[in-house]
């Protein structure tokens, strides 16, 4: 009698958070992902983004007709409207492909925009930027960071954006522009009060239509020796007296850090659930790798102590971790980004942490094969690496912990 094995990526539901909406949501997203988007990586892998571009656009109509169609966001017509907490439950699917979010319109840097724009964007920027985005028909990408400054201090920057009458002059540079390549406007973080005693009060958001005459794409940045291309690409951005209406400004003068910290919370945690379904991913490979791969006859790798090992350690790994995000996430839901501030500092670095040894591990034990492009492993490996840099560096956050827990021994920030 054959044993009945267990469905591939069951989920890994935690009772205090999963809700019937995500139970009922869930299995659908599987299986457009393992029937219809993995098969699809080989040819990402080896031609890049555009060559799967068409197919998997007709994929993306099959996910409107289905419902599922950017689940997270509330107060919109035709969309599940989601809690952060139950998205982040089917954030993990979506990341068995790095085609999955892409797939459901909850890609980054889109999904962080449309939820700013939601929030605080007037109803002309929503009408012209947002509801295009909403609907797929665009993307947009995010202007924040500068080669010339640390990332880890966003209060140095040089970016400029003058008022002069009824519009916004700018200019400035700025790197790893994340998807820029191919779409139609940019959110640009630029200092719009320079004198502002208050150095978090000097900055402002403002949106730049990307075929501005002074909005210059110098280029897509390598990453480990892959260019890159449209959605899949990071670019480097010159702002050359970019004129832009003043209407364009996002909320208020100002308050460009604010809406930043907005953005970054639930963002954290899609990346962070992200890179749990990464792992999942990555350990389902392992293990069907190290059965498979014999070191004499009747001896597979699986049967080494070392790999049993590895392999403890990353399933126990997974599941901290998830705990972890969705405590975080449900401390937003209910209190709100500022009060959980030091939650999402956790899961940054301890999340990035795990990923990057599950994939290492992963891809050692495929042996040569790991360092391939056969597999989607060293694909992740050159990407995901920037986890423990990006939305910042781990040590920043580790910080942000550490002042947390001393204040309660007395203290003082300096």
């Amino acid at each position: 009698m054959t044993q009945e094995r267990e469905p591939l990526f069951a989920p890994h539901f935690i009772p205090q958070f999963v809700t019937e909406k995500v139970k009922k949501v869930y299995p659908l997203i599987q299986e457009l992902i393992i029937n219809d988007l993995i098969p699809l990586e080989a040819a990402f892998l080896n031609n890049g983004f555009s060559a799967v571009l068409p197919e998997l656009n007709k994929l993306r109509d099959k996910v409107k007709q289905s419902g599922l169609w950017l689940p997270v966001l509330h107060n919109q017509k035709d969309n599940l409207g989601l809690s952060l907490t139950e998205f982040a439950q089917l954030s993990e699917i979506m990341a068995l492909s790095p085609l999955g979010h892409y797939l459901f319109n909850c890609q980054a840097p889109d999904i962080g925009n449309i939820e700013l724009l939601s929030k605080y964007a007037s109803d002309e920027i929503k009408a012209s930027y947002l509801a295009p985005l909403i609907n797929g028909e665009i993307r947009s990408c995010f202007s924040m960071t500068e080669p010339e400054f640390a990332g880890s201090n966003p209060v140095n920057m040089a970016t400029l954006a003058k008022k002069e009458g009824d519009k916004y002059v700018i200019n400035g540079h700025k790197w790893f522009t994340t998807s820029a390549d191919g779409a139609s406007f940019a959110v640009v973080m630029a200092v719009t009060d320079p004198e502002n005693s208050n150095p978090y009060a000097r900055a402002s958001m403002i949106i730049v239509p990307t075929d501005n005459p002074g909005f210059e794409l110098v280029r897509n940045i390598s990453i480990m020796g892959e260019t890159g291309e449209s959605y899949m690409s990071h670019a480097e951005i010159r702002y050359n007296n970019c004129e832009v209406p003043a209407t364009n400004l996002i909320g208020k003068e100002g308050t460009g850090f604010l809406l930043a910290q907005e953005r970054l919370g639930p963002g954290r945690i899609h990346h962070c659930m992200r890179w749990i379904g990464i792992c999942e991913r990555a350990l389902d490979m392992m293990c069907k790798r190290v059965m498979s791969r014999e070191l004499d006859k009747e001896k597979p790798l699986a049967s080494k102590q070392a790999i049993q090992f590895w392999i403890a350690e990353i399933r126990t790994g997974i599941d901290a971790a998830r705990l972890m995000v969705l405590q975080a996430a449900k401390s937003i839901d209910e209190f709100g980004v500022k009060a959980s501030r030091t939650q999402v500092s956790q899961i940054k670095f301890f999340v990035a942490d795990i990923l990057m040894k599950t994939l290492d591990r992963a891809i050692q034990a495929h042996g040569a094969l790991g360092v391939t492009d056969d597999t989607v492993l060293s694909f992740w490996y050159r990407h995901e690496r920037g986890a423990r840099i990006y939305d910042g560096p781990d040590e920043v956050h580790k910080s942000v912990v550490a002042r947390q827990v001393l204040k309660g021994y007395g203290m003082v920030k300096r």
